[in-house]
């Protein structure tokens, strides 16, 4: 094989365990927050009221956020001391083991207190490996990424949170059809995060024929990575920190409360099947995977800053016509209200591999993407979902939920304001 196609299969290869590795790590994130909007209250918090028990599933939800930085700045270290690669490995693993033992953990009929403890301890790991893993996945493919199509080949890591979502929601939607809410309950919510052990073996086989990236590789002969990544990043790099971050507080808090929120708060408050708004869900996530592609492929031609700015200010405008709509309780709305907000998560998201590589230096850029990752992820989802919550219980009204929002994108708003223009490659 002549050294072109080889480069090119291996850029097609690096795209694929790019796209399949995060949508497997993603599944395996997204069925815990729809079992948590679903099952997890009535069956680990048994000993409180309905909406507390919903309020705390909710909580171990948030909890796994706070373990992101950490997995960030772990995961950075070693993935830019040792590489992209050996990092994306472990990081899948992790997240197997994790969901799985989900799957297995007795109840509180059947422990006590031990099965939240154990559930938060499980949702702690998750929470580890997706902090490292969204920084390995988006290097990977951007670093091997030709000149002026960082964006397209950094979305490939991005549509793994849409792909990863719709293969959660099928999973529910199937077990839905074909079981009772009895069995549901007795049984079949294990069976998504059993499943994952056959998907994440599949990951595995496609991420270990993959080589390190370029870019790692060129650090690694000069001998110019950096000793103390962290360290460099707040040095050299603390605007970068803050500016990325700050950009994905809306992103994460909106795609939460669209992913996990929207189906308590249907089922629960009004009183909407629950299959139709898994299908809703479905729907809003093939458009997010869209409007993903569709926004990397635009920032490589007019910048990932005009691109930003477009997804945010309608994340700042639709949360209020959003909740109006979904309050409706009609179907076709429901489907407007999901997609609209879907472009705009899509705008934010889709060239965001490309612009958090672009703000960090390569000797540092895996702690310097993966820590303000998962700041941003902590600062807007951690707690969206609960505060989104307790919001609807105090105030009886879905507009107290929209306002709370439409806060949080202004915080995002202000931050795409400085992104530089021109950007370290």
């Amino acid at each position: 094989m002549s050294a072109p196609a080889a480069a090119g299969r291996q850029l097609r290869r690096v795209a694929v365990a790019s796209a399949v590795g995060t949508t497997i790590e993603w599944y395996d994130y997204f069925i815990y927050s729809t079992a948590t909007a679903l099952v997890f209250g009535k069956l680990f918090f048994t000993s409180l009221s309905p909406a507390s028990g919903t309020l705390a599933a909710f909580a171990t939800l948030g909890v796994g956020f706070l373990a992101r930085p950490v997995g960030g700045i772990l995961w950075g270290h070693f993935g830019d001391r040792v590489g992209r690669k050996a990092m994306l490995v472990l990081s899948l693993v992790l997240m197997g083991v994790a969901t799985v033992g989900v799957g297995l953990l007795p109840t509180y009929s059947a422990i006590g207190v031990w099965a939240p403890v154990l559930l938060l301890v499980l949702r702690l790991l998750q929470g580890l490996s997706a902090g490292g893993e969204w920084g390995g996945a988006a290097l990977m493919a951007v670093e091997h990424a030709p000149p002026g199509r960082r964006g397209r080949y950094g979305a490939f890591s991005q549509i793994g949170v849409p792909a990863g979502l719709i293969l959660a929601q099928l999973m529910f939607f199937v077990l839905g059809r074909a079981l009772t809410d009895a069995q549901f309950a007795a049984w079949g919510w294990r069976v998504p995060f059993l499943a994952s052990i056959v998907l994440v073996g599949v990951g595995l086989v496609i991420r270990l024929r993959i080589e390190e990236t370029p870019v790692f590789a060129q650090l690694r002969r000069a001998e110019t990575r950096s000793r103390r990544p962290m360290v460099d990043v707040f040095r050299e790099r603390p605007r970068a920190v803050l500016v990325a971050s700050g950009s994905f507080v809306a992103n994460t808090a909106i795609g939460y409360i669209f992913l996990a929120y929207l189906l308590s708060y249907g089922t629960s408050v009004l009183k909407i099947d629950r299959t139709t708004l898994l299908v809703v869900v479905i729907v809003g996530s093939v458009t997010w995977l869209a409007a993903i592609l569709a926004s990397a492929a635009w920032s490589d031609r007019v910048g990932r800053k005009p691109v930003y700015l477009s997804g945010s200010v309608l994340l700042v405008v639709w949360p209020i016509p959003f909740f109006l709509l979904v309050d409706t309780k009609a179907a076709v709305w429901l489907i407007v209200a999901v997609v609209v907000l879907n472009i705009g998560l899509g705008a934010t998201y889709g060239p965001q591999s490309a612009l958090f590589a672009e703000l960090f230096e390569p000797r540092y850029r895996y702690s310097g993407a993966s820590f303000s990752y998962a700041v941003g992820a902590v600062l807007g989802g951690a707690f969206a979902p609960l505060i989104a919550a307790q919001l609807q219980a105090s105030t009886g009204t879905s507009l107290s939920v929209s306002l709370y929002l439409v806060a949080v994108a202004l915080v995002s708003l202000v931050a795409v304001l400085f992104i530089p223009r021109s950007q370290p490659v």
